[in-house]
């Protein structure tokens, strides 16, 4: 059985830093293919010493990676990349400036061949309050920040700290759903955007060192209750961004687990993987100690 092909939707107001983030992905894939569509090219603009070749509707891009415009017809293009050779690892859907991430999804979900790996979303730190008050981009805005399992707070370094703090708590209030992740010129590590990098727990660790993320790997030894835990690691306040791995239910059945924000989901595992669930959080808010103390307990 084929694994799901993971599809990660990024939504944001226009200027928000979407297409920054996108180039700063590919920048540093190492090694995983990904494919990014895009409604139209005009709409996201590659880096040009990325691009390897260039075609009517795709962009050869290096490390393997593509671009493509789907135009119209999203289910179209992403039934195109399930069946490249060779197949890319995750597929980015940077939808445009005024489109609700949601109804992306739910195109996503008819398809049985994909999975939604969640719902990343660029808010600018100088504009996202007044924008979500604004007579006519308002609603849109709110509804983009209210789909989001990951609030990108962008452009920080264009703001005060008082003012980057207010933002940052006024996002938590607001959209409670999302975990909250600061960053500038779109360089939000590849670990929280992506949790197809925790798969490769050994190249995050070496990336860890760089960045203020941490990381704890819960190892269940005997079968265990999934549900409660998976919903325990999104909805614990336990500082995890994300978490993704395997364990092993009570009727003995392997489990993946994902969890982004504050969603949690579960499916039957493929092939017979190895029990372990990698949690991924900032070095000053991750839990480590009741992170222990679930481990200690399984």
């Amino acid at each position: 059985m084929t694994p799901k092909l993971p599809v990660t939707v990024i939504g944001g107001y226009l200027g928000s830093g979407k297409t920054t983030l996108v180039n700063h992905l590919l920048r540093n894939a190492n090694g995983l293919r990904l494919a990014i569509l895009v409604n139209e090219f005009g709409e996201l603009a590659i880096d040009e010493d990325l691009i390897e070749a260039e075609e009517d509707d795709l962009i050869s891009i290096a490390g393997g990676c593509i671009c493509c415009s789907f135009g119209s017809d999203l289910t179209a293009a992403l039934m195109d990349m399930a069946t490249l050779d060779p197949r890319p690892d995750h597929v980015l859907i940077e939808s445009s400036g005024v489109a609700i991430p949601s109804s992306i999804v739910n195109t996503v979900r008819l398809l049985d061949t994909f999975s939604t790996d969640g719902i990343v979303v660029l808010a600018d730190a100088e504009t996202i309050q007044q924008g979500v008050k604004h007579k006519y981009m308002g609603d849109t805005i709110e509804r983009q920040l209210s789909d989001a399992n990951i609030i990108v707070l962008n452009k920080t370094d264009l703001v005060n700290s008082e003012t980057r703090q207010a933002t940052k708590s006024w996002l938590n209030t607001e959209y409670d759903q999302a975990s909250i992740v600061e960053t500038t010129q779109g360089k939000a590590p590849p670990e929280v955007v992506l949790a197809s990098f925790l798969e490769r727990s050994h190249e995050a660790s070496s990336h860890l060192e760089t960045t203020q993320l941490d990381m704890f790997t819960l190892r269940p030894a005997t079968p265990i209750d999934v549900e409660v835990l998976a919903k325990t690691l999104a909805e614990g306040n336990l500082g995890i961004i994300r978490a993704k791995g395997f364990a092993t239910a009570l009727d003995g059945e392997k489990i993946l687990v994902q969890v982004v924000g504050k969603r949690w989901e579960i499916s039957p595992a493929t092939g017979n993987p190895e029990v372990g669930i990698v949690c991924l959080g900032f070095k000053e808010t991750l839990n480590r100690e009741i992170l222990a103390n679930i481990a200690n307990h399984m």
